[in-house]
Formats: C-alpha cells, sequence, structure tokens
C-alpha cells in the first residue's frame, strides 16, 4: 500500500535525524510546503563546537541537553522566511517550547510528529498551528 504524504515526509525526517550529534535524543524536521522540501535539520552543536558524540552531553537541571541546536531550530535557520509560511513541520519528537514558539513565529500551520515528548505548555504556543500525531504503524 502506498504511503500517505505525512508518513512519506515523517521517514524523511527519521533519515534526517541520524544526521544528529546528540547521543540523548536524534531529531530530524523537514519542513514542507506543496509537497516539496524547503528545508530540513537535526539537532547537533553549533558549527565548529564539540559534539555529543564526541565529548558527551551537557545537561541542564531538567536533564535536556543544551549542546545542541534542535532541529528545528536548524530547519528554521536554513529556510528562507518567505517560503516557510504556511508549511508544515514534519518532525521526529514533539516539539519543545522554545521550537514551538519559533514554529509559530516563523509560519508554520501544521506540525506532523512520531513521537510524544512530555511538555504540558504546547497548547499554549501551538494553539492556532494544526497538530498531528502520528506513530509509527510497523
Amino acid at each position: 500500500m502506498r504511503k500517505s504524504w505525512d508518513e512519506y515526509f515523517l521517514d524523511i525526517a527519521d533519515v534526517v535525524g541520524t544526521r544528529s550529534t546528540c547521543n540523548k535524543l536524534a531529531v530530524g524536521c523537514v519542513i514542507v510546503l506543496d509537497k516539496m522540501i524547503i528545508s530540513t535539520g537535526y539537532n547537533g552543536s553549533i558549527h565548529g563546537h564539540e559534539h555529543c558524540t564526541d565529548v558527551g552531553c551537557l545537561l541542564n537541571e531538567e536533564g535536556r541537553c543544551i549542546r545542541t541546536i534542535h532541529a528545528e531550530q536548524n530547519a528554521i535557520i536554513h529556510a528562507k522566511r518567505d517560503e516557510i509560511k504556511g508549511a508544515t513541520a514534519y518532525i521526529t519528537h514533539e516539539p519543545c517550547e522554545t521550537c514551538s514558539k519559533l514554529l509559530n513565529q516563523a509560519g508554520i500551520k501544521r506540525i506532523v510528529f512520531r513521537h510524544r515528548y512530555k511538555n504540558d505548555r504546547n497548547r499554549v504556543f501551538l494553539n492556532d498551528i494544526e497538530m498531528v500525531h502520528l506513530p509509527r504503524t510497523t
């Protein structure tokens, strides 16, 4: 059976996430508009800085790694703003609060994600964005 567009682009986000340099969580993001990929991103260190895979994660008080730039942030940074307004972000994991705010501010109108991430505040930052949880079925 042929995959839906949402499943197709989420599978691509999974592959993008394999480039992650964080030991704690590998995340991939693909921004799509009109079935065309506009930008991709994965969580990794700042250019020229040490990677978690080399020196370990840098964890904050909540246990989150703060060494990396998140996949969604990298995808937004590498896109032209006018090209992502109204787009869909396909993300391997539900975005954190900061990424939720950035996706909203960038004009993303729909988020499709595979894995839930403990985040009670997303409803505040994403109340005008369509959220679709699409877990893997296989």
